[in-house]
Order: structure tokens, then sequence, then C-alpha cells
């Protein structure tokens, strides 16, 4: 039988999922640049801008979730 997921996992399984989504986003803009012949700074640009982007989103859709972390050992006891 599988047991409660601990801290530890769903802080590791957040942060991948967090990074996947930046990445996401990063490498969808500078993939566009692609399709008007951008040159090398214009290319890297966009690249750096959609992980800037892409972090901006995580942010503000993956909210911290110690204080979830928190509250549940709070209830267990």
């Amino acid at each position: 039988m599988v047991g409660p997921v601990s801290d530890e996992e769903r802080e590791s399984a957040t942060t991948k999922v967090k990074l996947a989504f930046t990445a996401l986003i990063g490498f969808s803009a500078a993939l566009v640049t692609l399709q008007v012949d951008p040159s090398p700074l214009v290319f890297a640009s966009a690249l750096a801008g959609g992980l800037v982007v892409g972090w901006l989103l995580v942010w503000y859709v993956f909210p911290d979730t110690s204080g979830l972390t928190q509250r549940e050992s709070r209830r267990r006891r």
C-alpha cells in the first residue's frame, strides 16, 4: 500500500514542475523568434526574456506551499 507523500517528495515534485513550466515559457518565446530569422542576440534576448516571464508566472501561479505543510502537521497532532 502507498503511504502519504512526505514533505521532501512534495517539495521535489513542486520544484520540478516549476522548472519545467519556466523552461516551457522561455523556450517557446525563443522558438517564436525563429520564424523571422533572428540574429543570435535577438534569439538570446527572447530566451532570457521568456525565462524571466516564465519565472514571474511560476511565482504567481504556484504560491509558497511552506505554510500549507505547517498547517497540515498541526492538524495531525
